[in-house]
């Protein structure tokens, strides 16, 4: 069912009128605790600008960042490519070295859980093992999918995704058909009741309605998160950035009450709750890049069907020679060897004669018989592109990776990139990181492209951008 979404958003109540992220920025000054984002894949990343992203969490690392005067801290943990299992330990060992750091700077902090806008990833197991390792009072849970720039949006409970011009509800799409994550409920309040296997019931799940956000602002979301206590989950309706303002400012005036709570969000709550002001997208001129004998390479390993349709696309571009990686052979264990020793020497091959070279997996979703043995695969799948680039020896002009776990992976293992910088955004959605110096490929232009953001030109867009600097 696609919705109008003119319609629906006609039918909404005025938006608040007061600009109120200064506001914000200025009590995130003016307070000591840091920001502490734990993303469950990189592109979490897509929303902010001139902050760091961390892909550790020992103890060391942890007390560096927190001794440092920004507000705001990323950490990758990936964890949406794991099992339920390995992603909870993660969490806790995480929190746990967090807490440890966190005491010996005297530096307070507040965790957001950052994952996926179409509502995959381990919820509400994510979520649990945060709270075991801080053993501490949490009086809310909250759940605000919001995504402006990937067209995620919710109102009356209903979390839509944006699509071919018109609104779906999520549980329509096909990212509720995922092979791990999957899900039937598009009405938030039954999401959760869905996700914790009924374990809640429908009345146990508050709701923060547009409504509230939009007539009654600031003090009215306020004295509703007053009202919460014992980890009451509540679900966040949200369709604007300005809905996220007032939101986040009867957030923060609940805390200065004594209110603590956990957020399970999507990357448009993080730029807010930071008080970051929003910047234009970045030009060409702006990455450093310099033309030079290598082309650019990129990387794919989503199989959605937008990334498939934007593969298609990029590889109309004259300055493209396209790669495809057959899944089914590489999860053949005496063939996979030959077929990554192939693709890495046709691809260092075309990078060193001048050509953008795409590097992409087969089209055909492989699942296995149930969410552990897909993550399996998928992580076999994604292993598999991580040894073709680091059978890349001469460094690309740039690298575009496109899915979460694929660009994640390339990161940490292929690159092994220990922090990044994110530069801004090269497209609404997808974000420009440079490696750090002590990276495999030292100040890269690394551009970290959701599986599941833009249109069918998307990718082809901004890799004809590229070749546009100076």
């Amino acid at each position: 069912m696609i919705i109008d979404k003119d319609s629906l958003f006609a039918g909404l109540p005025p938006e608040w009128p007061d600009d109120l992220l200064p506001d914000i920025r200025s009590a995130v000054e003016r307070s000591a605790a840091k920001i502490v984002v734990l993303d469950d894949d990189p592109t979490g990343t897509q929303t902010v600008h001139g902050i760091s992203v961390l892909t550790g969490w020992d103890v060391d690392s942890l007390i560096t960042v927190l001794s440092e005067p920004e507000s705001i801290v990323y950490i990758l943990t990936n964890s949406r490519s794991l099992s339920l299992d390995q992603a909870q330990e993660l969490n806790r060992e995480l929190v746990r070295n967090l807490v440890t750091a966190s005491r010996s700077t005297a530096r307070k902090f507040s965790i957001i859980s950052r994952s996926d806008s179409t509502l995959r990833g381990h919820f509400p197991g994510e979520v649990e093992s945060i709270l075991e390792a801080l053993d501490q009072d949490v009086d809310g849970i909250l759940i605000i999918p919001f995504f402006e720039e990937g067209g995620r949006f919710t109102a009356g409970d209903i979390h839509y995704v944006e699509e071919e011009g018109g609104l779906v509800p999520a549980g329509e799409t096909e990212y509720a058909r995922d092979a791990s994550f999957g899900y039937h409920s598009s009405n938030l309040r039954h999401w959760v009741c869905e996700k914790y296997q009924q374990r809640v019931n429908i009345e146990d799940v508050a709701s923060i309605s547009l409504e509230l956000v939009r007539r009654g602002g600031p003090l009215a979301v306020e004295r509703a998160l007053l009202a919460l206590q014992e980890r009451r989950l509540c679900v966040v309706n949200a369709a604007s950035y300005r809905d996220i303002e007032v939101i986040v400012t009867g957030l923060l005036r609940a805390e200065d009450q004594g209110k603590r709570f956990i957020f399970r969000t999507a990357a448009s709550f993080v730029r807010v709750r930071g008080g970051i002001q929003p910047r234009g997208l970045l030009r060409p001129d702006d990455l450093g890049v310099v033309p030079g004998a290598c082309g650019g390479l990129i990387i794919a390993g989503s199989y959605i069907q937008k990334s498939t349709l934007q593969i298609e696309a990029l590889q109309a571009l004259d300055s493209v020679r396209s790669l495809e990686v057959s899944v089914p052979v590489l999860l053949e264990a005496t063939r996979r060897s030959a077929e990554i020793h192939r693709v890495a020497l046709e691809a260092s091959r075309l990078l060193i004669s001048g050509r953008d070279v795409c590097v992409y997996t087969s089209r055909q979703v492989v699942s296995g018989t149930d969410a552990r043995e897909s993550l399996q695969i998928s992580a076999a799948i994604s292993q598999a592109l991580v040894e073709i680039v680091r059978s890349i020896e001469i460094p690309p002009a740039w690298i575009i990776a496109k899915g979460g776990i694929t660009a994640s992976d390339i990161a940490t293992q292929a690159l092994q990139v220990k922090i990044a910088r994110v530069m801004g955004q090269i497209a609404p959605g997808v974000s420009v990181w440079r490696t750090a110096k002590d990276s495999r490929w030292p100040e890269m232009v690394y551009i970290v492209f959701p599986g599941n953001v833009g249109g069918p030109q998307a990718i082809a867009q901004v890799v004809a951008s590229l070749h546009q600097v100076g």
